[in-house]
């Protein structure tokens, strides 16, 4: 039976997974983050909003489809951000701490894309807001998965029962969001990598896998030298 690897500096890998909805990033999570595990690290799957007692509790606040009352901009990203910083003070830091690899379903890109280029909320409020509530925490890596908007709504509807209040935006709302994740990506291509999700999972999954592990041994490798 192989054992977690330890690290002499015992600091944590944190890695994210980002997208429009209907990319399929949990079921690629889930995928990695066996594979993770099969290598001999510790691996912490969680994610956002959620992770957490209190920040779960504000998920489903947000994300309910049954109230009638309209959320605002401003209340859903304050929302985002205090279960984020709920989140970061009592899952994500003390996992990072003992060395284990976090493996994060959505975090402040996603604030960025849906707040900030879907809602129109000014990038740079949530930025600042965002570095209040983690600390100024960012992931070493993103995976992000891009799927055409009507194809990942397309996946959303046929999964019944799953749907919530952001799935029942406009078009365009999705599209804006799709375009931020990109534009994202653009401007920090070094921690973001795009991966056409738009593919058969099997194709998908092996590319993820591929770019993790590498980027992971590259890391090592680079922490052994020094």
């Amino acid at each position: 039976m192989r054992h977690p690897r330890t690290r002499r500096d015992s600091r944590g890998v944190f890695l994210t997974l980002e997208g429009p909805e209907g990319s399929g990033k949990s079921t690629q999570m889930l995928h990695l983050g066996t594979v993770l595990r099969k290598a001999g690290y510790s691996v912490l799957h969680t994610r956002e909003p959620g992770g957490t007692k209190m920040a779960e509790a504000i998920r489903e606040t947000m994300l309910s489809a049954a109230s009638k009352e309209p959320v605002v901009p401003e209340t859903e990203a304050l929302l985002v951000l205090a279960a984020r910083s709920q989140h970061v003070a009592h899952l994500i830091r003390p996992a990072l701490a003992r060395g284990s690899i976090v493996l994060c379903d959505r975090f402040a890109d996603s604030t960025f894309a849906y707040q900030g280029f879907g809602r129109g909320l000014s990038l740079s409020w949530l930025q600042h807001a965002n570095r209040t509530a983690t600390g100024g925490l960012t992931p070493h890596l993103t995976v992000l998965l891009d799927v055409p908007v009507s194809i990942g709504l397309a996946r959303r509807r046929r999964a019944r029962g799953q749907q919530n209040r952001l799935d029942r935006e406009s078009t365009s709302f999705h599209q804006r969001v799709r375009q931020g994740f990109l534009t994202l990506a653009s401007r920090t291509p070094r921690r973001i990598k795009v991966v056409n999700a738009n593919r058969p999972v099997e194709v998908v999954r092996a590319e993820i896998e591929g770019l993790v592990l590498g980027w992971l041994r590259t890391r090592e490798r680079r922490a052994g030298a020094r």
